[in-house]
């Protein structure tokens, strides 16, 4: 173990007392006192490190738990919209916020936000990566099980007028022991509002819907659903669905599958795109695209949501009710060790509010609260 660092940095915030001890970037000892009193949080290793800041895993001192912590650059002129968006989620699906604090920089005047979150030892991406190695199918109701989970936390995220912009394995943590899934990493979540324009350039390549791919800034929640989409489709076949290398090449390995958009979809898709035509390319079937790898409701499932024109894609809760995932509602299913399901059923206030006869149609009869 390399030798602890001397330097001992204090700042206060509204809520919160916290001193920092730095190691290095991997291993830091942390300190915060707030209402429910003092919790020290050791690092003990980086989890993720990307363009919004480095995410760390941690042990509360007190209590053995560990927790993600993602330390991120606060400007001081604006909110951090992160924050603000997970202060107002609370649901099954979704990462658990439980404390934020700061943390000065080496820099003068330089500060650091510190969200404290639920931690998950694997992530989908790993999951999905290792059965591929094996050269193994997700059991199938596993499969069912974590895409049915996807499209949940993408309903509730949905309900609360919040667009992710970045769905993709990497962002959808899973526990191993129970198969719960949550959903992650909301640095690039927005509340969109009707008639307000937003960057096109958003999401992850591979999984950007094509109504961005197509220069659209008024999009909408659907923009999720495409991706959800190729998330689901990459756990049956073990590789990104739509590779392409560049935006344009994006473009191309849809239309592969797709076929070439009709005029009336690209103008659906953004309205103000009046470039290059498309050569005239005729839609893959769907069977073919993924070879006996999917069953023919998966792929039925999948053909729901990666639609061109957004308006004819499923929303999370209708995608729900497909009959691919009925074996889930059905009583007694378990999981391939004999455990019980995580919960699928314990709908949050806001579901219930929003859409009450689709609550009412995913719920089993036999299910009581």
């Amino acid at each position: 173990m390399r030798p602890k660092s001397k330097v001992v940095h204090n700042i206060s915030t509204a809520s919160a007392n916290v001193r920092v001890g730095e190691i290095n970037t991997s291993l830091q000892r942390m300190s915060l006192s707030d209402k429910t009193g003092s919790h020290t949080y050791t690092s003990d290793k980086v989890v993720g490190n990307g363009t919004f800041g480095v995410v760390y895993q941690a042990t509360i001192a007190e209590t053995g738990e560990k927790v993600a912590i993602k330390k991120v650059f606060q400007d001081k002129r604006y909110k951090n919209r992160e924050y603000e968006i997970m202060k107002e989620l609370s649901h099954p699906n979704v990462v658990g916020l439980r404390h934020a604090f700061y943390t000065p920089g080496d820099k003068p005047d330089e500060v650091f936000l510190n969200l404290v979150m639920e931690y998950f030892p694997d992530t989908l991406y790993r999951v999905t990566k290792n059965y591929g190695r094996m050269r193994q199918p997700i059991p199938l109701i596993i499969a069912k099980l974590y895409s049915y989970q996807i499209l949940r936390s993408l309903g509730y995220i949905h309900a609360m007028g919040v667009c992710h912009r970045d769905i993709k394995p990497q962002n959808l943590l899973v526990d191993p022991a129970t198969h719960r899934l949550v959903l992650c990493d909301f640095g690039s979540a927005k509340k969109l509002v009707r008639g307000e324009p937003n960057v096109a350039y958003i999401c992850s390549r591979y999984y950007r819907a094509p109504e961005l791919i197509f220069g659209a800034t008024d999009y909408t929640t659907l923009i999720d659903i495409w991706s959800a989409g190729c998330v689901i489709a990459e756990m049956f076949i073990f590789q990104p669905l739509f590779p392409g290398e560049s935006a344009v090449d994006q473009l191309v390995e849809i239309i592969k599958v797709l076929g070439t958009p009709t005029r009336e979809q690209i103008f659906e898709m953004n309205p103000n795109y009046h470039e290059g035509r498309f050569p005239d390319i005729r839609q893959t079937p769907w069977s073919r695209v993924f070879k006996n790898k999917a069953s023919p409701e998966a792929i039925d499932l999948l053909a729901s949501l990666l639609v061109y024109s957004p308006s004819k894609r499923l929303t999370a809760y209708q995608a729900m009710q497909h009959p691919f995932f009925d074996e889930l509602r059905a009583q007694g299913t378990r999981l391939p060790n004999g455990d019980p399901l995580p919960p699928l059923f314990n709908w949050s206030e806001i579901e219930i509010k929003t859409h009450p006869e689709l609550i009412r149609a995913l719920t089993p009869s036999w299910f009581s609260n």
